[in-house]
């Protein structure tokens, strides 16, 4: 199993970091999320933790130039079966946690809900039509949105989230692992969410411009990058964690359908990254840690040396 120095996964950190910064600035400098380039800016900042893996790799070499695919997780893919199958499942496992999200939130108290009238969302279909022209059934909207979350998730969402997991999962959690399975996926969630910051800082998710927004996304992150990583360590691929990412971002609007007219809710508390989203994350983690599966992760058939197990004291290893 290839080590990543220290060095090479700091490295690495304060490239994705300060890119994020340098991407934002212009937001920070006129207007902030009202920019008009908010949304030219914020996709290009989901690729810089990819030109950090890019230049890190390139300058710093911490891995030999012809395993570099194998250990960010992008080829081969084998056994295919178990990679697209967890493909699939990284694509609609996160829109049922969604739901679950709003159900929790529901529980809660933290989000009314209105399941028949679906009256927020039938106020906002009004407001965006010229007048006179008649509104269709909310429930036709949700439900054709519904059926669309799926489609956006495996394409254009996933497209972009790529530029993340490589960096995040692709990168970050195997050069972690020699710290251990849960340091390895808990550490590099926590960096996900910070980096985040930039825009965190000024409301985006959760609408709020101090340092409880970059919290609350940062306990959002590690409980997703939880089961994220898992879905990364299990098939030794970067590609079910990015299917998974695409469908989160494709789902996370869904609260925003459902909730009862007249009333609002706290993102921070009943959203997919806020505490209703950890509740949910941390109930399913408890399947695969009480199954063992965080402790090994099988190697590949086929594929020696990817193993992303953590080392034992006198264990060998072979190749990267």
């Amino acid at each position: 199993m290839t080590r990543i120095r220290p060095f090479a996964t700091i490295a690495f950190i304060v490239l994705a970091c300060g890119l994020a910064w340098l991407v934002a600035l212009p937001l920070w400098m006129d207007g902030g999320l009202a920019n008009p380039l908010t949304g030219i800016l914020i996709p290009i900042m989901m690729y810089t933790p990819a030109v950090a893996v890019l230049i890190v790799m390139l300058a710093l070499r911490p891995v030999p130039k012809g395993e570099r695919l194998r250990f960010l997780g992008i080829w081969p893919l084998r056994p295919a079966k178990r990679v697209v199958w967890m493909m699939v499942l990284g694509l609609f496992a996160p829109i049922v946690l969604t739901m679950a999200t709003v159900a929790v939130a529901a529980l809660c108290g933290w989000v009314q809900l209105d399941l028949v009238h679906f009256s927020a969302f039938a106020e906002q279909i009004e407001a965006s039509l010229p007048a006179g022209v008649p509104a269709p059934p909310a429930i036709i909207v949700i439900l054709s949105q519904l059926m669309l979350i799926p489609v956006a998730g495996a394409t254009i969402n996933s497209a972009l989230a790529f530029g993340e997991e490589i960096g995040w999962r692709g990168f970050l959690v195997p050069a972690l692992r020699p710290l251990g399975t849960w340091p390895a996926l808990l550490i590099s969630g926590a960096v996900w969410g910070l980096w985040h910051s930039p825009v965190i800082l000024l409301g985006y998710n959760f609408g709020r411009l101090d340092i409880t927004g970059v919290l609350f996304m940062t306990g959002g992150c590690i409980a997703w990058g939880v089961l994220l990583g898992w879905l990364r360590l299990r098939s030794a691929s970067v590609w079910p964690a990015v299917f998974a990412h695409g469908a989160m971002n494709a789902s996370g609007g869904l609260i925003g359908l459902l909730y009862l007219s007249g009333t609002t809710f706290d993102p921070a508390l009943a959203g997919l990254l806020g505490v209703s989203g950890w509740i949910v994350c941390a109930i399913v983690a408890v399947v695969p840690a009480l199954t063992g599966q965080f402790r090994h992760q099988p190697e590949l058939d086929g594929a020696v040396g990817r193993v992303l197990s953590a080392p034992r004291i006198g264990a060998q290893h072979t190749g990267a």
